[in-house]
């Protein structure tokens, strides 16, 4: 049973309360799965008080979900809402909101602070959490909840990381990579570890290649500042795919605690071959969109976008091949990308087989068998699936691919799912680390990606383009190892 506790949020008016925390925490109310006497407030710099705070919050759940909304339990929820006018900035917030916290009736000693704030203001709102013995759990427990990006690159991810630790232990800190908490990710680790059957070929000695797939029809929206700044190998790649990546190489846990499935997935990341300088370029392609077409609508190139500098030479596409040297890994290539302005919204997980060693059927009218797929929808498609041949009825020797789906495919009328945001809040609300990012697990992370932004870095001369609408530059095609591989775009037979 969930303890109850006071979900305080920091940054309660930006774009990521209003679109993703306030409605996720509806949904557990209206779903029954929050704890008695959860108490939800919400810090801002606006001089509103709870009746005008309740109402906007009302209307952005009108607008977010519409008449799927359930008054009853709408009311509900706004009553446990309660609006703390004042500035972060200001040291005297934070005496303030103590006196708040301990003294307001029916509120519990148990505090998650979430930080739905830019990063730049992580280590001074922990600090003032700490100086005013916020983190301290005497009397309940404390949990701080951050955000990705979890640091620009791995020396600020360092000093970061130095700076929280200094004010709360790690047992106290989630960093939330919203990914983790989606339902084919973590249907991913049972369906490695329950079935017997993949064990087998789950390794060099059968996997021709993965490939880690994000791809974004949308463009960079009203993020320009930060997008610039940041670029698709650090809003995706370091964080995302990576993550991916180690659910899908690592070794199965002792036990499914959080510490040890961490240290599973922290064991693939130190086990990735690093990328010297002057390899990075073997190893990675960038590119940026240009102009395009989607159907009779013309799309803007990154270049034309609102905010953008008209010489920025930030990625909007990036893709890695990536080698795990281990006994299970060596030297299977993995193949990470991400971009936006694709033709298509997917994220998903492609696993390719390799050939069978007997070519016993190349003296009939089959030129070519394809080979077998295993493909893990993450959204929004949420399903397995795997490719396999069959042979077509008539005369003669001809086969087709046929898609075996998993019975867990994710269909709307089934109804309301959790959603990734949902499970990772109730996750942090029961104390479970298992799909937060540990400390090592960050550092080992921006240690992969560090020496391609630094090479990029410097070279701001030229990134090639893509036209929005397409699947991407064919340039990165120069990452496969060989002729027959090439990018998976869909989960469609191909």
């Amino acid at each position: 049973m969930l303890e109850p506790c006071v979900f305080t949020i920091f940054g309660s008016t930006g774009h990521l309360s209003r679109t993703k925390l306030l409605p996720s925490l509806y949904h557990l109310e209206a779903e029954g799965r929050l704890p008695e006497g959860i108490v939800i407030v919400c810090v801002g710099r606006r001089p509103w008080n709870n009746e005008t705070w309740r109402k906007e919050v009302n209307r952005w759940l009108e607008e977010r979900i519409g008449a799927r909304l359930d008054n009853q339990r709408l009311s509900q929820f706004l009553e446990k809402i309660h609006y703390f006018l004042g500035d972060i900035e200001s040291p005297e917030t934070f005496v303030k909101l103590k006196e708040f916290l301990e003294t307001s009736q029916g509120f519990s000693d148990n505090h998650v602070f979430y930080l739905s704030l830019p990063p730049a203001e992580y280590k001074m709102v922990a600090h003032q959490l700490a100086v005013n013995d916020l983190n301290q759990e005497e009397a309940g427990w404390r949990r701080l909840v951050i955000e990705k990006p979890f640091g620009y690159d791995l020396e600020d991810a360092q000093t970061l990381d130095y700076s929280l630790r200094k004010d709360f232990g790690e047992h106290q800190l989630f960093r939330i990579d919203h990914y983790l908490g989606k339902e084919t990710v973590q249907n991913v680790f049972v369906f490695r570890f329950a079935n017997l059957m993949m064990e087998p070929l789950w390794n060099r000695n059968y996997i021709d290649h993965v490939q880690i797939t994000h791809s974004e029809m949308a463009g960079i929206e009203d993020r320009a500042e930060f997008y610039d700044g940041a670029g698709a190998l650090r809003d995706m790649i370091q964080s995302h795919l990576l993550q991916l990546l180690t659910l899908v190489a690592m070794e199965p846990p002792p036990n499914l605690d959080a510490e040890s499935i961490r240290d599973e997935k922290v064991k693939v990341l130190k086990s990735i071959r690093p990328i010297p300088k002057s390899a990075v370029h073997a190893h990675a392609f960038r590119a940026q969109y240009g102009r395009g077409r989607n159907g009779d609508r013309n799309i803007p190139g990154y270049l034309d976008e609102a905010g953008i500098p008209k010489h920025s030479t930030t990625e909007t596409y990036a893709a890695l091949k990536l080698y795990i040297d281990n006994w299970r890994w060596r030297n299977v290539p993995i193949y990470l990308r991400t971009g936006k302005r694709m033709a298509g919204s997917h994220s998903f997980i492609s696993i390719r087989f390799k050939h069978p060693p007997q070519q016993l059927f190349r003296e009939t009218q089959i030129e070519e068998i394809p080979p077998n797929w295993l493909l893990l929808g993450i959204q929004p498609e949420q399903c397995i699936r795997a490719e396999m041949q069959v042979r077509e009825p008539g005369i003669g020797m001809r086969t087709r691919t046929t898609q075996l789906d998993a019975s867990t495919c994710y269909l709307p009328e089934n109804g309301h799912q959790l959603d990734a945001y949902e499970a990772l809040l109730l996750d942090v609300i029961e104390g479970d680390h298992s799909q937060f990012l540990r400390s090592d697990e960050v550092h080992w992370a921006w240690s992969v990606v560090d020496p391609i932004l630094k090479v990029w870095a410097v070279e701001r001369d030229f990134i090639h383009t893509y036209p929005a609408g397409s699947w991407g530059p064919l340039e990165s095609n120069r990452l496969f190892e060989k002729e027959s591989q090439a990018w998976r775009n869909t989960l469609a037979s191909e």
